[in-house]
């Protein structure tokens, strides 16, 4: 691998996850029937356990990330979310560090960078589906990441992985990204293609990912044009003990 390598410790990376990631599963709203409320509580506890294990068989999503928690054991802070960034990506096309069908856990140094990122993407398949109609809540989910990382930034000519066109980046990205985990790095720092000024980093791995954290959520709105609003409607929920 000809890119530079370095060790960094940052202390916290954003990445944003839509919203409807972090609802209640579909099942659990049987138990707002008002007959249940008449029920002890360990055996609604019983019951919702049950709610969760039906879901847990039928969902595709759900199904693979119970195979990845190996990688990242459950019991940490919001585990579900770093199992689940590993554990499937887009079916049918590759990100710029991952391959069709797998992910990678892609954030950036600043919300303003992993917003403009987002943005590109869903604008992108607004597009393809000839519609920019469509509003998604987006929640900031704060991380921090250290290791070894080959690094991207500074590089003149800038390589092929970093091209804007997904067609010409995304090959070779994938190429770089098999490049680094046979090295074993934790992962890769780079340009943002989408925010110029700004930074991402992608971890290859799901224990390169740590202290995750919920923060603020975001709206995106697009009402016809290319070109949503962006607004933040949300700051960030209370700290809990209990893990997610």
């Amino acid at each position: 691998m000809d890119q530079p390598v370095i060790r960094l410790a940052e202390p916290r990376i954003v990445r944003l996850v839509s919203t409807a990631r972090l609802r209640d599963p579909v099942l659990h709203l049987l138990l707002r029937d008002p007959a249940l409320g008449r029920l002890p509580p360990d055996a609604l506890a019983a019951m919702a356990a049950d709610l969760a294990e039906i879901e847990g068989a039928t969902s595709a999503r759900l199904t693979l990330e119970e195979a990845a928690a190996s990688l990242f054991p459950r019991g940490r802070p919001h585990a579900n979310f770093v199992n689940a960034a590993f554990a499937y990506g887009r079916p049918r096309e590759p990100n710029r560090f991952s391959p069709a069908g797998s992910g990678a856990w892609y954030a950036a140094l600043a919300v303003q960078t992993a917003l403009a990122e987002v943005r590109f993407h869903l604008t992108r398949s607004l597009e393809q589906a000839g519609s920019f109609r469509a509003t998604i809540d987006w929640a900031e989910l704060w991380a921090s990441a250290a290791g070894e990382f080959a690094d991207l930034r500074g590089l003149h000519p800038p390589p092929d992985c970093l091209h804007p066109d997904p067609a010409i980046g995304y090959p070779a990205g994938n190429v770089l990204a098999e490049q680094a985990r046979a090295a074993g790095l934790n992962g890769i720092v780079y340009p943002s293609a989408r925010h110029p000024g700004g930074t991402c980093l992608v971890a290859l791995w799901p224990h390169a990912v740590q202290s995750v954290a919920q923060g603020a959520v975001w709206r995106m709105r697009w009402s016809g044009s290319p070109e949503p609003a962006v607004e933040r409607i949300a700051g960030a929920p209370r700290a809990t003990s209990s893990p997610a």
